[in-house]
């Protein structure tokens, strides 16, 4: 390998050895260390005499990621921030994942609602808990065990299912182009943070919501030394373009030919504003596109979810700054058919990772999933509306009821 491990990742590698993973991920190691004289490229890859799993090599032969791309679609939930904000646990504003630490069994909860409605992949929810973050918040101290843990509870969860584990790194918002310094910051971010991934045994490493080339491509740089399978989503804000003034096609082409194997966009477009770009994006490439999008009814005029205002005089005068984003945006909310309409078409167009993020609850993720013509544990609990007292046609209704329905 040409390319040098950072010295924190490089360490992490060498302290934690295949051995000292979990049980799964050993077993692949060993099996793979009986058969190497026979196959030398089974159950593992090498890289400067450092042994990395491969993450289809464990004892319940787990199909990796790309196994799954090449034959069909991955469903990836993402959302955890809005989510967790929602339901008490987490601050918007600073949006550090602190929940991990002060609430996991939360976590724990909604990464397995989200395997019940048809996840394939369970992200470690390790989004903004980077060390610029947790500096913010005064938490810095908290960053390697806030990491660990969120790794450790995504395993806990996707060993309940056939679902993969997802290493997380984002935005680190100190990224200056042209800025060797904020570079250097950059990298030694995600160096951690991908190392402590590795040492958890993930099968995939996503690097999300990056709005600059420059960083997505410092990003890449250190998945790729790790020779697990990375995901690459760009973020694209009002004006369409990356941060840096690259069109995201050719962003895309450049994280292409640099040796990702999916890339795409995530996070800040909803449906109707992301899919022209996500549909140049597949023209522009060969490797894997991904899309996900957040759930609300974005516009031309209003592009993004940031740039979404109220449209009631009535409900606007009580928003504080007049600011929809990002905890009033409920009345722009896709419905579940909107995103099950998405699933269908972004598989036309071949788009095979396939999510949603900020604003998505389990109920996008099974109309998801259920559109892509799949059947997950929660479709156990999917609407009919046949034993309705009044919409209903069972014929064990009341007729009065039933002719009452066009009085409702």
């Amino acid at each position: 390998m040409d390319l040098l491990l950072g010295d924190h990742l490089r360490s992490l590698l060498e302290a934690h050895a295949p051995p000292a993973f979990m049980l799964n991920e050993f077993c692949g190691w060993y099996i793979g260390k009986l058969n190497e004289d026979a196959n030398p490229a089974a159950a593992s890859r090498k890289t400067n005499g450092l042994e990395l799993i491969n993450s289809g090599g464990t004892c319940m032969n787990k199909r990796g990621l790309l196994d799954r791309l090449a034959s069909g679609t991955v469903i990836c939930a993402e959302g955890y921030l809005f989510e967790l904000e929602r339901r008490g646990y987490l601050q918007a504003g600073a949006y550090v994942p602190e929940v991990v630490l002060d609430f996991p069994e939360q976590v724990e909860n909604l990464h397995r609602d989200f395997l019940r409605a048809g996840s394939d992949v369970i992200e470690a929810f390790t989004y903004y808990a980077h060390r610029e973050k947790l500096r913010l918040i005064g938490r810095e101290s908290d960053l390697e065990r806030m990491n660990r843990q969120a790794l450790a509870i995504a395993k806990k969860v996707a060993a309940e299912g056939d679902a993969l584990v997802a290493g997380n790194i984002c935005n680190t918002n100190i990224y200056e182009p042209n800025n060797k310094d904020s570079e250097r910051q950059v990298r030694a971010m995600f160096e951690e943070q991908v190392g402590w991934a590795v040492d958890a045994g993930v099968d995939f490493i996503v690097a999300e919501t990056i709005a600059w080339s420059g960083e997505a491509e410092i990003a890449l740089d250190v998945i790729k030394q790790t020779k697990l399978p990375s995901v690459v989503t760009l973020a694209l804000h009002r004006h369409g373009l990356m941060r840096d003034g690259a069109k995201p096609d050719e962003a895309a082409k450049r994280i292409e030919q640099r040796g990702a194997d999916v890339v795409g966009l995530n996070c800040i477009r909803g449906i109707k504003t992301m899919m022209p770009f996500i549909e140049q994006i597949r023209k522009a490439v060969s490797i894997h596109v991904a899309a996900l999008p957040v759930p609300y009814r974005t516009t031309t005029s209003e592009p993004t979810f940031e740039s979404l205002t109220e449209k009631d005089a009535e409900c606007a005068h009580c928003i504080p700054d007049g600011r929809s984003f990002p905890v009033a945006l409920d009345p722009f909310t896709c419905n579940r058919f909107e995103i099950a309409d998405f699933g269908r078409e972004a598989l036309a167009l071949d788009i095979r990772y396939l999510g949603v993020c900020c604003g998505a609850g389990p109920h996008h993720i099974r109309a998801l999933a259920e559109a892509l013509g799949r059947k997950p544990a929660a479709s156990r609990f999917s609407a009919d509306m046949s034993k309705h007292y009044a919409y209903g046609n069972d014929k064990r209704l009341t007729q009065a009821n039933r002719e009452f329905a066009k009085e409702l």
